[in-house]
């Protein structure tokens, strides 16, 4: 979907939009009737900047949404005109050998495959038993059908050849250099004002470790507010937890899901931003959230720490002791947190561009 729901659809949004603008004919399939996290409009759109959006039949229930909508984009693939098929994520790449057993080109040849893999997901603590094996079935399939995997870390890499003896190819996320605003919708909706909250902004999801940011968060002394912005991804349960945790402290904000001038403010006016995941693909808030120029606080697995290098503070996985201390001294003393927010944007600008990742795409298509 085309949306900013999450972080595979920013990804299929700059790729599709940009290989659009190069004069490629692109088509994107999309869950039918399927809502942006927190947002009560259904986007009927049935072209976004040049990009074809194509709905697709979908049982919307979960642990079969994906499922039946990536069916039903394969069955429409096969039989498109097109000649490559570029799936995202390891729970459609199930569909991968339906696509080279049924899609043929105009030629006769078989159609290109595609596999982008955000992160292991199967690892993900909201799938069920049977989701999870279903997802690790797509993995497999990416394996076996894939005409190329592109992956998003080392550590993904590593794990594709040492599991199953297939090479990958590693192309991160991009990111582009933001307008920095001032601080005005967040003012009057939630009392927010410049350098005033702690933010988290993401799905709102186990892996994510918004538990331990809250609970850290509630034992350091601060007038700052934490900010929790996001929607849940089927996981209420887990978003009535967190409500549960934050009772009794009037610092902590539930914005639900953002976008658009609110989400810009966000990121524009934090004084720091942190992302204490236990699991990843490649953090594309935290990308966004450095190219805004903020001070960023990430838990120690490979998937952080390759992207910030030396320009973020680290803190241990699942600690919520180390992340408690280091947020207490990030609040009392501002110096280190203005270094670190003086550095980030040029640094993760310059590293990570939308426009290299689109030509290195694009050059796997032509392959």
């Amino acid at each position: 979907m085309l949306s900013r729901e999450g972080g595979i659809e920013i990804v299929v949004y700059e790729l599709a939009t940009r290989m659009s603008a190069r004069r490629h004919k692109v088509v994107v399939y999309d869950r039918s009737n399927h809502y942006v996290a927190g947002d009560t409009e259904i986007d009927n759109r049935k072209e976004v900047d040049g990009v074809k959006i194509v709905p697709v039949w979908t049982v919307e229930r979960r642990g079969f949404a994906a499922m039946t909508s990536s069916l039903s984009a394969t069955w429409r693939t096969a039989r498109s005109t097109a000649d490559v098929v570029h799936i995202h994520a390891e729970g459609p790449a199930a569909m991968c050998g339906l696509v080279k057993l049924l899609g043929k080109k105009k030629n006769g040849e078989k159609k290109r495959v595609i596999v982008t893999v955000h992160g292991l997901d199967w690892q993900r603590a909201k799938w069920s038993g049977f989701a999870s094996k279903y997802i690790k079935f797509g993995e497999k399939q990416a394996v076996k059908w894939a005409d190329d995997i592109i992956v998003l870390s080392r550590g993904s890499q590593e794990y594709f050849s040492s599991t199953y003896g297939r090479k990958t190819v590693f192309i991160p996320n991009g990111v582009s250099r933001p307008e920095i605003v001032p601080a005005k919708l967040i003012t009057d909706k939630f009392g927010l004002e410049k350098d005033s909250y702690l933010l988290f902004l993401g799905r709102i999801v186990p892996e994510k470790g918004e538990h331990y940011l809250i609970e850290a968060f509630k034992n350091v002394t601060t007038e700052k507010k934490l900010v929790i912005a996001g929607g849940a991804s089927d996981s209420a349960e887990y978003m009535e937890k967190l409500k549960d945790m934050a009772v009794g402290d009037e610092r902590i904000i539930f914005t639900g899901f953002v976008q658009r001038r609110a989400l810009q403010e966000l990121y524009s006016n934090a004084y720091l931003y942190v992302l204490p995941s236990d699991l990843e693909g490649m953090p594309l808030s935290l990308l966004e959230a450095m190219s805004f120029g903020n001070c960023c606080f990430v838990s120690d697995i490979p998937e952080c720490t390759e992207v910030v290098e030396d320009k973020a503070i680290i803190f241990k996985k699942s600690d919520v002791e180390d992340l408690k201390e280091k947020l207490q001294a990030a609040c009392d003393c501002p110096r280190e947190v203005n270094r670190l927010k003086g550095e980030a944007s040029d640094y993760i600008c310059g590293k990570y561009k939308w426009d290299d990742v689109v030509e290195r795409t694009l050059d796997l298509y032509r392959k």
